[in-house]
């Protein structure tokens, strides 16, 4: 059996560079040049939380995926496994003989976007090609009139995957059918909530399969030119991206007569500064005018007037990669997924406190507690599950006691969360919710553009009175008056960050409303996070005076002896901790509440 007919491939997405997948790649290189195998850069293939990520690919098909892979591993298994012909176990996250601990994450899900991702090489065209990349373009352009395109992305129920789920065949019906010649298809992949990184990952491992969906959009509204907005953030993806559109370009499925048809179609990058409120499709049109960032009045909507005012139709990246699939295997084939209203898969980024944080894709319609023990593999502290976020600072706080509720647009809309694009926050029992409800809101309190009064002052004083609440300082009429400004902001804002902005906030209090309690009327953290509300304390008959928490505590609020008890100065403390995390007698512990001096100070 010959060496040469192995195949190597590493994961050199963001998630594997930033674990040191580079380096490995290198290794490889060095080791595997004598060898006469290459190995070949792939993105993201979803298992975030154990890159870097090697797969080997036997002479027979089989392939191997290794994980957390650093260059002595990488070492051990040329030698075992493409040398010695030995798969080395104790380094598999998957394999074709056998179950392992890793197994479930990718049976349970079913990858018909994500199938892409870490098999095509994303700096490769002749790699896309090969896995049947632009043959959707080819049967679009050639065999369907841009009418027969709509009615298949119909057929299929498709629905935009940037949060709001409006039907995308009806999008791109409303563009098409506008006045004008000209018409503008925007990919908008300004992806802004913290914890969502699926439209990154897609656009540094597939950038093709975005270029292949614009270029049949295009063709479908009746397009001539595409644009590309993306944060500058992105620095990986839009490299990918600029190349994947010049090679597309050269071989012909860019510019004049796409496959030698009367269709006509560019694709350029614009890159957006970061504004978070930039997300929203009518203040993206503005950025790209050259303009401040800020929503404006719908109607009339970007499909009858929008970038340079003319008939706009704007996708997001995950909706526009799902494009080539419809259109290669059929709308039924499509829509045989998911749900009666919400069809398809959808894809997830799960992070937080979960052991198996990364990119999923699942049908819609399965539970959250599939997504987070089945296929996350549970909570990675050992701690109880306690709420997931989805959606981002949009979306809402969902306790695990509605964990069976089906993750699809209508059943999240009806328990007060939204699907938004994507981002999964799990939270255990030692998160505080009025904590969360605060970060939420001061994201998305920084990132409103002002333009609207209910959003820049609503916001901003809803988080005052988290402020006040996480200080100790709360009232519990405070807690109605949050509810009274959420529901006021999200009637009166104009567009949908202020629309969205108090659902952490309205949810946190809906589900957890005890903690919200414990806070005004106990001025007592459950969780024992909010800092004003706790206090580091050394138990005098476990300190055997070691002095290590002293010499980490930043403020020298650490007193005592050598081998004599120690005391913390309540005053000089800053709770940030390290004295804690350095103990090794578990001397030190955290209590929650005000002293009663201090609880009728805060009064």
């Amino acid at each position: 059996m010959g060496t040469g007919q192995y195949k190597v491939k590493v994961g050199l997405a963001t998630c594997g560079v930033a674990a040191g997948g580079q380096k490995t790649y290198e290794k490889l290189r060095q080791l595997l040049s004598g060898l006469g195998i290459d190995p070949e850069k792939t993105g993201c293939m979803g298992m975030c939380y154990c890159e870097p990520l090697v797969e080997v690919i036997t002479p027979e098909g089989k392939s191997y995926v290794y994980g957390s892979v650093d260059e002595k591993e990488a070492e051990k298994i040329v030698r075992e496994h493409i040398q010695g012909h030995r798969p080395v176990k104790e380094l598999l996250v998957l394999s074709p003989e056998e179950e392992t601990e890793h197994s479930p994450y990718m049976e349970k899900q079913h990858r018909v976007l994500l199938g892409f991702l870490g098999k095509v090489n994303p700096e490769s065209i002749d790699s896309y090609l090969s896995a049947g990349g632009y043959e959707a373009v080819k049967k679009a352009v050639g065999t369907m009139t841009p009418e027969e395109v709509i009615a298949e992305i119909e057929i299929a129920g498709l629905r935009g995957r940037g949060g709001a789920g409006f039907p995308t065949h009806l999008k791109w019906k409303f563009t098409r059918e506008a006045p004008g010649e000209q018409k503008y298809l925007v990919c908008n992949a300004d992806e802004g909530d913290p914890g969502a990184f699926m439209d990154r990952s897609i656009l540094e491992s597939n950038p093709h399969g975005v270029v292949e969906g614009m270029i049949i959009a295009g063709y479908a509204i009746g397009a001539t030119q595409g644009y590309v907005y993306c944060r500058a953030e992105y620095p990986l993806a839009i490299k990918n991206l600029r190349k994947a559109i010049a090679e597309a370009r050269e071989h012909g499925y860019l510019g004049e007569k796409i496959c030698g048809s009367g269709f006509n179609f560019n694709i350029q990058i614009r890159e957006g500064a970061g504004a978070f409120v930039c997300g929203e499709e009518t203040a993206l049109l503005m950025s790209m005018e050259g303009k401040r960032g800020m929503p404006r009045f719908r109607p009339p909507y970007p499909a009858q007037k929008g970038l340079f005012g003319l008939p706009t139709c704007i996708n997001n990246v995950e909706t526009l990669a799902n494009v080539p699939c419809i259109i290669s295997r059929g709308g039924k084939s499509y829509s045989s997924l998911g749900t009666e209203n919400s069809k398809g898969t959808k894809v997830f980024a799960l992070a937080g406190k979960i052991k198996r944080g990364g990119l999923v894709e699942i049908p819609m319609g399965m539970t959250i507690n599939e997504i987070v023990f089945d296929i996350g593999g549970g909570i990675s502290t050992g701690k109880k599950f306690k709420a997931v976020q989805t959606g981002g600072p949009s979306g809402g706080c969902i306790p695990a006691e509605l964990g069976d509720t089906p993750v699809d647009y209508d059943s999240l809309q009806a328990i007060g969360a939204i699907m938004g694009s994507g981002g999964m926050l799990i939270m255990d029992e030692e998160t505080c919710m009025v904590d969360v409800a605060r970060f939420f809101l001061s994201f998305t309190c920084d990132e409103s553009c002002g333009k609207c009064t209910f959003c820049r002052a609503g916001t901003k004083k809803m988080l005052e009175i988290l402020d006040k609440i996480t200080e100790g300082r709360g009232e519990e009429s405070d807690i109605d008056l949050l509810v009274e400004l959420g529901e006021q902001i999200k009637a009166g804002s104009l567009c949908g960050l202020g629309q969205t902005a108090p659902n952490p906030v309205l949810t946190t209090i809906k589900y957890f409303r005890d903690e919200y309690l414990a806070h005004v009327r106990d001025k007592r953290c459950p969780a024992k996070i909010c800092k004003a509300l706790i206090r580091y304390v050394i138990l005098p008959d476990a300190c055997v005076g070691c002095g290590v928490c002293r010499r980490n505590c930043p403020v020298n609020a650490i007193s005592g002896a050598p081998k004599e008890p120690h005391v913390i100065d309540q005053e000089i403390c800053i709770r940030c901790g390290l004295c804690q995390a350095g103990c090794r007698f578990d001397a030190i512990v955290v209590e929650t509440g005000l002293p009663e001096a201090d609880t009728d100070k805060k009064r």
